[in-house]
């Protein structure tokens, strides 16, 4: 099977065509080797506060004490609903060390969404920041959940300190409705608890459960991927392996240092962020929220860093911000695109910006969530993403589910290694759906691959244009548009057309006030083909996106 691997060859050197996924027991050993091994470093650098391996260790250990004082039992669901702050990775290394499993939940979620997937995993706790308590409040009553950890943004940050954040967050910013929840503990009394309580280690395995990781629900009901301990570790593995290359080039005397600007609820900053940085012995600088992008560039301008996982958005908000030269970026290392597709004129304006290329990758929920990246050496923009990252395998398939061999052609992107999921919780019927007899998962996503082994997306199945029988991918279309000068950034849909059955409609947000439709249409005219020419266009003062910047066309075409 290896021989059908094109795409080795086009491998930096020092990567690895597969990596030891048996090298962990558990995602458990792999954070306690970081735990002894770094325990004087900086794990976690929130709101100028530093939180050491050391302190993770002990916390994460008094915490995991506590949840088991509970009377849980192994393998019960706990849920986190928090934003990027330094609960979160105490949060984790806590429910894993005990032997729970990790419910990650988007703290944006209205009472509808949280209760579905609290009842869906069954979870019987939750950790959860106040600002969000009053959500849980209005449907704690439907779920399974007896036990409540709350916290509150200042709570690591020392008394004097912590007490003032808190204070501005409710009363100033009123960032806290009004809940009412006599259950719950707060976080750092569960902590002072768990100090004094035993803790006994539970043997965990490489098959045991880790994580239940929800997809988004942008095609439909939300699902719960089921990731074991195995599939993480591999994952982490993986991507420490792929950013090899130019992760070395850090300089002895500094500490590997990654910014967590994407929410760590999300796979992508879970794996790529947390759990990297944890295997690595990074410091990781927690963003609580990304889309403040003044004061994400006022905690960058204090850190020397080397690594930024982002999505297309936040690269783009970031290019263009005025504040932008207040950051040195000369010392990054790694910009790597994942979650949407990055746009030529980001990755040039961002590579014009900070010497620094944006190396995209691609992976899902249900793949931990790396399956393809960009060398890490890219010094171009290749509109791919990439080539499958050591010990993965990818193909495209037909509708039929056969192998389509010719270069070129597209099928859907099918995914094989480690990493991929072992199916989704209590769902029998949509595992069989998405898993091949051969054992790849069906990602969903349609693809050409070319004679180098570097894949391509053309776009989803659900999002594909039918216009007079042709195809129309949104993905060329807004390709495109996001190079027309004016535009900050774009989607292209389907609506219903009586001539062609369908049409391309665009939304458009302006960076330029001037902008007309006529000169995006000129623009459309001299770089697409007539049937990929938008019919409409609309513009808007801004795009409705997931917490993590991905851009919601499904939205866009309910509005229709």
């Amino acid at each position: 099977m290896t021989s059908d691997r094109i795409w080795l060859s086009s491998y930096p050197e020092g990567v690895p065509s597969d990596i030891d996924a048996s090298r962990y027991s558990s995602l458990v050993t792999l954070m306690q080797e970081g735990f002894s091994q770094f325990a004087d470093r900086t794990a976690f650098s929130f709101m100028g506060k530093d939180l050491s391996y050391a302190d993770l260790d002990t916390q994460s250990q008094a915490m995991a004490a506590y949840f088991q004082s509970l009377g849980l039992a192994k393998g019960d669901r706990i849920a986190i609903m928090m934003p990027n702050v330094p609960q979160y990775p105490i949060a984790v290394a806590a429910i894993l060390r005990a032997g729970y499993v990790v419910v990650n939940v988007n703290p944006l979620y209205t009472p509808r969404e949280l209760e579905h997937q609290l009842k869906d995993s069954g979870s019987q706790a939750i950790v959860i920041i106040e600002n969000f308590a009053s959500t849980l409040d209005k449907c704690i009553a439907q779920t399974a959940v007896k036990h409540v950890v709350m916290c509150a943004m200042g709570d690591r940050l020392g008394l004097l300190k912590g007490s003032l954040v808190n204070y501005v967050v409710r009363n100033v910013k009123k960032m806290v409705p009004a809940f009412d929840l006599p259950q719950a503990v707060r976080f750092n009394s569960a902590l002072s608890q768990g100090e004094g309580l035993p803790f006994t280690s539970p043997v965990i395995g490489p098959d045991d459960i880790a994580v239940l990781q929800y997809t988004g629900g942008t095609t439909g009901v939300s699902k719960g991927a089921v990731l074991l301990h195995r599939n993480v570790v591999a994952n982490v593995l993986q991507s420490e392996a792929w950013n090899q290359p130019v992760m070395k080039r850090v300089p002895a005397n500094e500490q590997p240092t990654s910014v967590c600007a994407l929410p760590l609820y999300h796979i992508f900053a879970f794996t790529v962020n947390m759990m990297l940085s944890m295997r690595t012995g990074a410091k990781t600088i927690l963003i609580p929220n990304p889309r403040d992008i003044p004061a994400v560039l006022k905690e960058l301008s204090k850190h020397t860093f080397h690594s930024l996982p982002a999505v297309n958005t936040l690269f783009n908000g970031l290019a263009n911000h005025p504040d932008f030269d207040t950051v040195n970026w000369r010392n990054l290392k790694a910009s790597v695109g994942g979650g949407m597709a990055v746009t030529r004129a980001v990755a040039e304006l961002w590579l014009a910006k900070t010497g620094c290329p944006i190396c995209e990758g691609y992976g899902l929920s249900e793949t931990s969530p790396s399956a393809s990246c960009n060398p890490t050496t890219s010094t171009e923009f290749s509109g791919t993403i990439g080539v499958p990252i050591p010990s993965t395998w990818m193909k495209l398939i037909d509708d039929e589910g056969h192998d389509v061999t010719a270069l070129g052609t597209p099928g859907e992107i099918a995914i094989k290694g480690p990493q991929v999921m072992a199916g989704y919780w209590q769902r029998p019927d949509e595992t069989a759906r998405v898993m091949t007899p051969d054992g790849y998962f069906k990602s969903g996503d349609i693809g050409i691959v070319d004679e180098r082994g570097f894949f391509k997306i053309v776009d989803r199945k659900k999002d594909m244009i039918l216009v007079s029988g042709f195809n129309v991918y949104p993905n060329e279309v807004e390709e495109v548009v996001s190079s027309c000068p004016g535009v900050l950034e774009c989607a292209a849909i389907g609506v219903p057309d009586e001539k062609t059955g369908e049409a391309v409609k665009l939304v458009v947000v302006k960076k330029d006030p001037s902008l007309t439709e006529a000169q995006i249409q000129d623009y459309c005219r001299a770089n697409l083909t007539g049937y990929k020419q938008p019919r409409v266009i609309e513009f808007r003062t801004d795009l409705p996106k997931t917490p993590v910047g991905k851009i919601l066309r499904r939205e866009l075409r309910d509005k229709v």
